[in-house]
């Protein structure tokens, strides 16, 4: 059995049985996904995964460094690229991220979402309505990157984003991903 809205799709099952909630480590990774969830923003989420390698390749493989070298120039590149979602605002807040990121420590992104997983014990959701769109982790974490200068990150996004990069656990309980699951 597998997470209900893992089935619609291949390219759900893949994501879901391969990468939904297997936790994602290093910096870039993790720019990369918290990129991604605000370009989900008011879209499916199969529109973004299957846009991803145009994401990857519009944004310099999500290298933090090479994307906060980004010009006006690459922006409006950005701006006419089919391959990927052409919203001003989330392009302006990727590139706007990137140049905050580089002036942090190696590992200081890694750290600070990492220290908002909350206690791994807590119940398996057994159904979809079980699962929440907010948390007051995922509050507290959407707070912290905003003050330190993180943009398009609130605290639906910072829950994808620690859904996704396996924080919390949200496989329903008889899935066959969380009993594999790391």
């Amino acid at each position: 059995m597998r997470c209900p809205w893992a089935l619609s799709t291949e390219d759900y099952v893949a994501y879901h049985d391969e990468e939904w909630g297997r936790p994602v480590h290093g910096d870039d990774a993790l720019y990369e996904r918290l990129c991604l969830e605000a370009f989900q923003s008011g879209l499916s989420w199969i529109t973004i995964l299957r846009r991803r390698p145009g994401f990857r390749a519009a944004f310099a493989g999500f290298e933090i460094a090479k994307v906060a070298t980004f010009t006006d120039g690459d922006k409006e590149r950005l701006l006419a690229d089919p391959g990927i979602i052409r919203n001003r605002a989330k392009i302006e807040a990727t590139v706007a991220n990137a140049r905050v990121l580089a002036d942090w420590a190696p590992g200081e992104l890694d750290e600070l979402i990492w220290s908002f997983a909350p206690d791994a014990s807590r119940p398996a959701p057994t159904s979809l309505a079980d699962i929440p769109a907010v948390t007051d982790e995922s509050t507290a974490l959407s707070k912290t990157l905003k003050k330190r200068g993180i943009r398009f990150v609130g605290p639906t996004t910072a829950y994808a984003l620690m859904q996704a990069c396996g924080l919390v656990n949200d496989h329903l309980s008889d899935c066959t991903a969380r009993r594999s699951a790391p």
